[in-house]
């Protein structure tokens, strides 16, 4: 990412596909919701393809694409099925986030430290067929140096627990983890690795993490695909990027 302190959003459309697989059929198609999330500004889609299809399938990522003018993040477990797909693809980025099928959501960041070799063993292949990896994880320090060792060059921080706590009402715990975001962003860039950042952020949320200067992207979608039902997904998006450029100019300006 160039210098202007651009900031990119991925709009996550899993959930488009949640709603169609609720009743079966073909209807309402992730694909044309990617293409109307890019018409409205995002700089890219991600999709998680889950081991049980719950939502995502095979043939959304096929038509996903075909059919996107800009990058495709594929979300995945690290599985072999899931290299197979990517690498018979090639999407644009590969991030490998933890997965548990009892989850209802992406519950925690991925346990890089412990199981690095096999992490790094995986990803190699992955970064030969010009795939960018990144590694979604907490905000920890050990995560993130293991995540470096490993090759992956992005990290994306988990802003689940920060906005937990803000929806619950308890702001000590918000702040807490707000400030070890903050931190842990700082760290990673002083390794090197681009900084990305998402996880249930919403119009409330997304202005203090918009605001680190190191986050490059922040990657949304549950919050998105449901105020589009109020609002519609074009201008839903176009007020997240709003809030974001607010928080970003900001930032700049306090830093001029």
């Amino acid at each position: 990412m160039s210098d202007t302190g651009k900031l990119r959003l991925g709009v996550n459309i899993d959930h488009v596909a949640t709603v169609r697989n609720a009743r079966g059929g073909a209807y309402p198609d992730p694909v044309r919701a990617a293409k109307l999330a890019e018409e409205a500004g995002a700089d890219g889609i991600t999709a998680h393809l889950r081991e049980d299809r719950r939502h995502i399938s095979d043939a959304d990522i096929d038509g996903l694409m075909a059919a996107l003018k800009g990058p495709l993040n594929f979300e995945m477990a690290a599985t072999e099925e899931m290299q197979k797909i990517a690498l018979c693809h090639k999407p644009h980025a590969v991030c490998l986030v933890p997965e548990k099928r009892e989850e209802r959501t992406t519950e925690g960041g991925l346990e890089v430290a412990r199981e690095e070799n096999r992490l790094a063993h995986f990803i190699a292949p992955l970064r030969e067929a010009g795939c960018r990896v990144s590694i979604f994880i907490a905000a920890d320090k050990r995560q993130i140096e293991a995540a470096h060792r490993i090759g992956a060059e992005v990290i994306e921080l988990h802003t689940g627990a920060y906005c937990d706590a803000h929806a619950e009402g308890n702001f000590e715990e918000r702040d807490r983890e707000l400030a070890a975001l903050r931190e842990m962003s700082g760290f990673a860039h002083s390794l090197g690795l681009e900084v990305h950042a998402g996880h249930g952020l919403t119009y409330d949320t997304v202005k203090p993490i918009a605001a680190f200067p190191e986050v490059k992207e922040l990657n949304i979608g549950h919050f998105l695909i449901g105020e589009s039902i109020f609002r519609g997904l074009g201008p839903a998006i176009g007020e997240m990027r709003r809030l974001m450029e607010e928080a970003r100019g900001d930032t700049l300006r306090s830093a001029g």
